[in-house]
């Protein structure tokens, strides 16, 4: 069983909290929810409370105050309130204020334009700040040496994928994508160690993600999960974990359907390193692609 997001490694800077709060407080009880709430809500008023006063503000315990914050990464509270007063002085700093209105049924749609990109900037920004680069360095190393890889996906996440072996091919690298959970897992029984499979999935508990990925680790490929629970059912196949973090959701637009953004900047971040890995192969590969399509896209 593969420990739980947050619960290793080095605490997670002030930038990362509020991306940690989103992704991590679905599975949190709801005691845990309203610190977890408070505190990205408003980073310097906690920060200026004691544990006990946290506890009193959110109608929750002590003991609730600290698991909640080793759930978000840190060691104890004092940790946590350190990292609130760094992300209150960030705030404080002369940035412009967030759009923090959901998308209406009778916006216009140049406020719908407004409203679309700062969700997107604010999702980038906050899966860059809570990727864990020594998994990601990990996967990429894996990818770099691997005979095979596979990625699994389906509906949105599916797009992804497709996205990412469209890339690696274009290196020279082996690679499929496979939405289709029957020839995901009979390709997955082909997999062995050298080989590397990647699932990606939103929500952590997609079935048809998670049953391929359990054989390809079973059979002793080198396993990733990217997706915005790290702490659900896919993780316990995974070798790294690459988070991507939870936009808002509204009445247009599901988490499900928004997480691509996300999705899309760890898998470029892995290709991008990969890309380097191998460069010299990767780079006559793409050169070759490049020339062997160029004549298509003439007029």
């Amino acid at each position: 069983m593969k420990e739980t997001f947050g619960r290793t490694g080095a605490p997670p800077a002030p930038a990362a909290l509020a991306a940690k709060v989103r992704t991590l407080a679905p599975s949190m009880t709801r005691s845990m929810q309203r610190v977890a709430e408070a505190v990205a809500n408003d980073p310097a008023g906690c920060a200026a409370l004691t544990v006990t006063g946290l506890a009193e503000l959110t109608g929750t315990s002590e003991a609730t105050v600290v698991r909640t914050a080793r759930l978000l990464g840190y060691p104890g509270y004092r940790d946590l309130r350190l990292a609130l007063a760094g992300l209150a002085a960030q705030q404080q700093s002369g940035r412009a204020p967030a759009i923090t209105t959901d998308i209406a049924v009778d916006d216009p749609i140049a406020d719908v334009v407004a409203k679309l990109a700062y969700d997107e900037q604010q999702t980038l920004a906050d899966t860059a700040a809570g990727l864990d680069t020594g998994q990601l360095q990990a996967a990429v190393s894996a990818a770099a040496a691997a005979r095979r890889i596979d990625v699994y996906g389906v509906g949105a996440s599916g797009l992804v994928a497709q996205d990412l072996t469209q890339k690696l091919l274009r290196i020279g690298l082996m690679a499929h994508a496979h939405s289709d959970p029957h020839l995901a897992v009979t390709n997955a029984v082909q997999l062995r160690t050298g080989d590397v499979a990647i699932a990606i999935t939103h929500s952590g508990s997609t079935g048809d993600v998670i049953e391929p990925l359990r054989v390809a680790f079973e059979h002793g490929a080198t396993t990733v999960a990217i997706t915005g629970r790290p702490d659900g059912a896919v993780t316990q196949y995974a070798d790294h974990i690459l988070t991507t973090s939870t936009a808002r959701e509204s009445e247009l637009r599901p988490a499900a359907m928004s997480s691509r953004t996300s999705q899309l900047l760890v898998v470029d971040c892995l290709f991008v390193g990969v890309a380097q890995r191998t460069y010299e192969t990767a780079a006559p590969a793409l050169a070759a692609s490049y020339e062997a399509l160029a004549h298509r896209h003439r007029r």
